[in-house]
């Protein structure tokens, strides 16, 4: 059986060019004991997949260059030499950009039996979803009333979180850019905040505005302006969650921080990074307290597909433009 995947032939300096990527063939090998063959129907791209590309160990390995890339996905066994994966089952693993995966039985999961659409699971049942879950509960350690401040607010990670958030009761704000998104986070309740055109002290204006007493909880996504005018805003105590900082990701040469660094300690604040992989122990917790409410409906998700194996490198590059709305997925 063939297999098409996708590579890299370079490190990128700044935003990847999209002929960085690769699609190749190859025929796959026997299986051995132990292994399993799934043809994938949906594949995830991440933001953290930007620092793998970079030929860097940070927490993760980085990718090899002129080797199959890796990523979340979900599939079906079609072959199997792992009684626990029979031929028919479906399962989530790390063999994405390509089409045929070929795995140890060891490296997959079966998907929970929730009755969602599975691609739910690389999405608000998956690692974006646990990601939001984890930021809120276990490092913010968010409480009842708390005022909460989601940057990126309607991407796969923010879009749960501030909904997460508005079921504690304080008052929630989420920082977008298009009038889409900024619609969508007002029809679930979240006080917008665009930081389109804005520099720090205007963002600052607008998030004051929205939440005048400030905030106990700031989860943070993108940094840059956006973490600037956060720390002008919070409340004595508040803690921050740091999940990512996509407005770096492509930056070829090291960026100033914020220069109000200060207000951490002028609000007593405690800024804490975090890597989901690290609290993944807690996942049955997290499926169990957020599946349900998936499940009947009580928490709204957003996917932005986009079509084809050959497409997955573009969906990719949209991560960096704003331009997915919830996850962005690749449906084969």
């Amino acid at each position: 059986m063939q297999s098409r995947f996708f590579t890299i032939n370079d490190h990128p300096q700044g935003t990847p060019a999209r002929e960085l990527f690769e699609l190749h063939e190859q025929a796959l090998p026997e299986l051995a004991e132990g292994e399993v063959r799934v043809r994938n129907s949906w594949l995830s791209v991440d933001p953290y997949m930007r620092g793998r590309m970079s030929g860097v160990t940070t927490y993760i390995e980085p990718f090899e260059l002129n080797a199959p890339l890796e990523g979340a996905a979900i599939g079906e066994v079609i072959e199997s030499r792992a009684a626990e994966f029979p031929v028919g089952t479906k399962v989530r693993h790390m063999g994405g950009w390509r089409d045929v995966a070929q795995l140890p039985g060891a490296e997959l999961e079966t998907l929970p039996a929730y009755e969602v659409p599975e691609q739910a699971y690389l999405g608000v049942l998956g690692m974006p979803g646990m990601t939001a879950w984890t930021g809120l509960n276990r490092i913010a350690e968010m409480q009842e009333g708390d005022n909460v401040l989601v940057s990126g607010a309607a991407g796969a990670v923010g879009s749960l979180a501030v909904q997460l958030a508005k079921a504690k009761g304080g008052t929630v704000v989420g920082i977008a850019g298009s009038q889409e998104k900024l619609d969508w986070l007002e029809a679930h309740g979240v006080k917008a905040v665009s930081y389109k055109g804005k520099n720090a002290p205007q963002l600052t204006e607008a998030l004051n505005a929205a939440c005048p007493e400030g905030f106990d909880v700031y989860y943070e996504n993108v940094g840059g302006t956006c973490l600037e005018a956060a720390l002008n805003t919070l409340k004595v105590g508040a803690r921050i969650a740091v999940c990512g900082m996509i407005a770096r990701y492509n930056d070829d040469a090291p960026s100033a921080g914020p220069g109000n660094l200060a207000m951490i300690l002028i609000r007593r604040a405690r800024m804490e990074g975090f890597i989901v992989f690290d609290h993944w122990a807690h996942y049955p917790q997290f499926l169990e307290e957020v599946g349900p409410q998936v499940e009947n409906g009580r928490i709204d998700y957003e996917e932005t597909v986009e079509e084809g194996l050959e497409r997955t490198p573009d969906a990719f590059l949209k991560l960096f433009e704003g331009a997915n709305r919830g996850k962005m997925l690749v449906r084969l």
